[in-house]
């Protein structure tokens, strides 16, 4: 499934388990991520940096050390055994080509990939819009924001660039001078 797989664990786990990050923090780290080229090792490493930045892990006059140290640390292990299987599986998953009793189980984990993006889709939506739960209040702003961004993406075919810069230009003065 990729790194739309994988994101919500590393929210549950630096947010939830670690408490490394906010729910807010976290969420700037998954729309950072989104905003490059390969989401999944931009999360990992924010939240690896917030991570060893917060917890002081070398001490008070050492905090971006240690943010940079966990930062690597954390990159590190999440690609190395990806890695590891691409280079012991590679061959074996090649030589299986066109055989159905091993592409049909992939099919069927591609089915199963859609649902894991949707429910990425709904956490953002759900952490975007509420940001400090179904308790606190809805985030007007953000939703405006998304509904202009849907409007300029999928009826006037605006292109992806465009929109994420407007939006973020949108959000930041909306946030900085209005709020």
């Amino acid at each position: 499934g990729g790194a739309y797989a994988v994101l919500p664990y590393v929210y549950q786990g630096a947010v939830e388990h670690f408490s490394w990050l906010t729910p807010v923090q976290m969420i700037d780290g998954l729309a950072l991520g989104e905003t490059t080229p390969g989401p999944l090792i931009m999360v990992v490493a924010f939240v690896g940096f917030i991570g060893g930045y917060a917890k002081v892990l070398f001490g008070p006059d050492a905090m971006f050390l240690a943010g940079a140290v966990a930062a690597t640390l954390v990159t590190w292990f999440t690609f190395l055994p990806s890695f590891i299987f691409i280079l012991a599986g590679g061959p074996l998953v090649e030589s299986t080509h066109g055989d159905l009793k091993f592409t049909a189980p992939l099919t069927a984990i591609t089915a199963a990939v859609v649902g894991v993006i949707l429910n990425l889709a709904l956490f953002f939506g759900y952490y975007v819009l509420w940001p400090k739960g179904f308790e606190g209040t809805f985030d007007w702003v953000s939703a405006l924001i998304a509904l202009g961004a849907a409007v300029a993406l999928f009826r006037f075919k605006s292109s992806v660039i465009h929109v994420i810069a407007a939006c973020a230009v949108v959000g930041l003065i909306l946030k900085t001078l209005i709020l």
